[in-house]
């Protein structure tokens, strides 16, 4: 007999391809399954709330996973940190609801996107986790550029090429700048009820090019009407993006009198 369990996993994207398993190159999601296969002597298949690209990091990724049931969420968590590699930590396990799936029972996903635009920005403790900017950016322009793209609209200019999708539109829940401490730079904090491929970067190298006064501030408007992405600036470093959590209706948990806030 197995259980559904929920694991909120950080990662620190720098030693990683991505999360999803590929042929050549190390994955988070390889990381995992490995961990819960030594735990279950048996291979398990981890699933998680969003596919990070090479280099982004996340201090809330869902995983999802069937274990068998003599586990508690208490017991797994403590297990899985004494065998994951230094780079990735688990912050909490959470018992599911039958038929629960880390990203297909997603209501909405969670982002923050760190620019530095000091010169401590360079540092060697700094740049591996931020844009490292190192210039400063007019924040009046950053939230007007926000503005213009909250609610829902067609976000093809803002994403790359690929396979064909049923559609591009997305409800972008929350999209807004905020100073960081000591002068450091800018955060963006941005939601929505699902991400294009390379989404939010784009988003952050159009916004960050009209800060610079290297676009119009109505850009980000033009570009939305023009569902095109050949006009768009190039995507922002990976290394500034963190994926911040996955929402999901109260019944997912199986304990529905105590879900997390």
């Amino acid at each position: 007999m197995t259980h559904t369990f929920l694991a909120r996993l950080h990662y620190a994207g720098a030693g990683f391809v991505g999360w999803q398993r590929q042929a050549k190159g190390r994955t988070v999601q390889a990381e995992v399954e490995r961990v819960l296969e030594r735990l279950c002597g048996r291979r398990i298949v981890a699933h998680g709330a969003g596919r990070t690209d090479a280099g982004v990091h996340a201090i809330g990724m869902g995983v999802s996973f069937a274990a068998p049931a003599k586990w508690t969420p208490d017991a797994l968590r403590k297990a899985m940190n004494a065998l994951l590699a230094s780079d990735c930590w688990v912050e909490s396990v959470q018992l599911m609801a039958p038929g629960f799936h880390a990203r297909k029972s997603a209501t909405g996903r969670r982002y923050r996107y760190l620019i530095g635009t000091d010169p401590a920005a360079q540092s060697p403790f700094r740049r591996p986790f931020e844009w490292g900017l190192g210039r400063p950016l007019d924040p009046l322009r950053l939230e007007a550029a926000a503005e213009q793209i909250r609610g829902r609209h067609d976000f093809r200019a803002f994403a790359i090429k690929g396979e064909p999708k049923p559609h591009w539109e997305c409800d972008l829940r929350l999209a807004t700048w905020e100073a960081r401490p000591g002068n450091e730079g800018v955060t963006l904090h941005i939601a929505a009820d699902r991400f294009l491929h390379h989404m939010v970067r784009m988003l952050v190298g159009t916004m960050v090019d009209i800060a610079l006064d290297r676009r119009p501030p109505d850009d980000m408007g033009r570009l939305l009407a023009a569902r095109e992405n050949s006009d768009t600036s190039p995507p922002a470093p990976p290394q500034g993006l963190y994926f911040v959590a996955a929402d999901y209706p109260a019944e997912s948990f199986a304990d529905i009198d105590h879900p997390p806030s």
